[in-house]
């Protein structure tokens, strides 16, 4: 079938510039929405995954879905303590961490209101065990002292937070001195404090999680039946990566079926205004129509034709769009996570497959608001189309 040239579809869009324009940049606003949305999720995630390390294991009590929920008492500690399989340091220790996690209010600076934060109780071994984790000013805290170090996003996002600075919670005053910088992972939204002190400071007999370094991350899974199987323990042991992973299921599910609805909404309105567009490129053009159909040119030929034009417009609004959500990747934001209720930074994060994603999306819109104008021009009759003109 003779089919009409890319020249001749790119010259009839050029011809349109405002309405072309138009109706590209409705467009883009759509795939603007969703490609972010998808973004969002994809930090979210990113983030959390990047906070787990392929050698660690994280130890909770059996059905705790995060963290805060979790406990521990310091007879099931020592136990997992002695477990096989669990590297040591340099001194023989086995490097295992204990660690209380509570939520606390702080003032956020943007607005004053309060939003929750992350207080974990760690150690030296703690701090070894996260190697993403650098302290960028100050020190780490002193054990046995009232003493916090500050993830750099939570320095950045709530009063008082700054180096030197003093915070009241748990009944004292902590001093901060230190900032850290967590490599855009979910520690990064959190307040570290020395471990005994901060089940001290809130009244907790248990902690909320061991953290351990495999000796062989291949051995994890004998590792999880030891766990699994002693009666001592109500636990179970999980990857530290699969963990974080599964933090982050919830809120990353719920934003993008919500964004995605919302971009689906919206496109209603683009693809209208592209059939619109359209269905006056069809009457402008009738006489154009009919000589093409006199020349020769078939139904197919012509309907081609009007539908590659809605699909280069919507490439155009999908490039557009795709574009300007790139550059949301260079904004911080936070939101609240819903696994564990306390703030969590993150960046929005770009991929091939969100890329085209967002691509198709946008050559679906331009089918479906192309493909009726392009029939209806197909389907005139060269004796019409002559007459009209």
């Amino acid at each position: 079938m003779q089919t009409l040239p890319l020249s001749y579809i790119a010259r009839n869009l050029r011809v349109r510039r405002v309405t072309t324009l138009l109706t590209a940049a409705g467009m883009a606003l759509v795939v603007y929405v969703f490609a972010t949305v998808l973004m969002m999720s994809e930090g979210i995630r990113a983030t959390l995954v990047a906070t787990g390390q392929p050698d660690n294991a994280i130890v909770l009590r059996k059905g705790a879905g995060a963290e805060i929920n979790s406990a521990i008492t310091r007879a099931q500690a020592a136990v997992i303590e002695t477990l096989p399989g669990i590297a040591t340091d340099a001194t023989g220790r086995a490097l295992v961490s204990k660690e209380p996690v509570v939520l606390n209010n702080l003032p956020k600076r943007s607005n004053g209101k309060p939003g929750n934060v992350t207080l974990r109780g760690t150690s030296a071994t703690g701090l070894a065990l996260r190697p993403q984790v650098r302290i960028s000013a100050g020190r780490m805290f002193r054990p046995g002292s009232s003493e916090i170090m500050a993830a750099r996003s939570i320095a950045a996002g709530f009063e008082g937070v700054t180096l030197g600075g003093t915070l009241r919670f748990g009944g004292r005053d902590w001093t901060v001195v230190g900032i850290f910088d967590a490599g855009k992972s979910g520690f990064d939204s959190e307040l570290w404090a020395d471990a005994e002190q901060l089940m001290a400071a809130f009244r907790r007999q248990a902690f909320s999680t061991v953290v351990l370094k495999l000796a062989d991350p291949a051995q994890f899974e004998g590792l999880r039946a030891l766990v699994d199987t002693d009666p001592r323990l109500t636990l179970e042991a999980k990857r530290e990566e699969q963990f974080y992973a599964e933090q982050s299921e919830a809120l990353a599910s719920f934003i993008r079926i919500l964004g995605t609805t919302l971009a689906v909404i919206f496109s209603i309105g683009a693809v209208v205004g592209a059939m619109i567009t359209m269905f006056g490129a069809v009457a402008a053009r009738t006489g154009e129509i009919g000589t093409l159909r006199a020349l020769g040119f078939r139904r197919g030929a012509v309907l081609s034709a009007f539908l590659g034009e809605a699909l280069l417009l919507a490439l155009m609004g999908g490039l557009l769009g795709l574009g300007a959500a790139s550059l949301m990747q260079v904004v911080d934001v936070s939101t609240t996570n819903f696994s564990t209720f306390a703030e969590l930074a993150f960046r929005f994060v770009l991929t091939p497959t969100i890329a085209l994603q967002a691509l198709l999306f946008a050559l679906l819109m331009g089918v479906v608001g192309g493909f009726i104008p392009a029939w209806r021009a197909a389907r005139m009759k060269i004796v019409d189309c002559l007459r009209a003109a």
